[in-house]
């Protein structure tokens, strides 16, 4: 599988580097962040970072082959682009190749509350087929410390990209 994992906004952002922490070694993973998350990976994570500026990455392109692409955490401001069809960054032209292509687009809002111009956008791409996943607790699974509870949101965005996982204990 090709994963695109990108990190918008800078409150939450680490929620996109554990995404990619917690990947399965097997999954090729290309990594995304715009200036504002001011974070600095190493290749020891295993995976291409990619300038948001640099809009000729290959995989900005539907050949590509990417299967699926995460926004997490993603900005009302990425979102707001991606619902306009605005490419004007590496992010938002994944995400336009994502849709164009009817691959899997999980995008993972953090804030609020929602404001009425965020619902319309969510609910113009939800209709697009792309998946609006926001970072929401459940309490079923009993979490008591923050990494149990990022697992449990990690574990339910690997659930809707196929990906197998125990990072949170299940409904019984």
């Amino acid at each position: 599988m090709k994963l695109i994992v990108a990190a918008s906004g800078a409150s939450g952002v680490n929620l996109g580097i554990r995404t990619l922490k917690l990947l399965p070694k097997d999954i090729d993973k290309h990594f995304i962040m715009t200036k504002n998350s001011e974070i600095v990976l190493d290749k020891e994570m295993n995976i291409t970072c990619h300038e948001n500026e640099d809009i000729s990455a290959g995989i900005a392109s539907g050949s590509f082959g990417t299967d699926a692409m995460i926004i997490a955490p993603c900005s009302m401001n990425t979102l707001a682009k991606i619902a306009c069809g605005i490419s004007d960054n590496l992010v938002t032209r994944c995400a336009s190749v994502m849709i164009k292509e009817q691959k899997k687009l999980i995008l993972a809002p953090r804030e609020m509350p929602f404001s009425a111009i965020a619902l319309e956008n969510m609910q113009k791409l939800a209709m697009l087929g792309v998946i609006i996943a926001p970072p929401v607790m459940a309490y079923y699974s009993e979490q008591q410390t923050l990494e149990e509870m990022e697992n449990f949101i990690i574990g339910k965005w690997f659930d809707l990209l196929g990906i197998e996982n125990n990072l949170y204990k299940r409904w019984e």
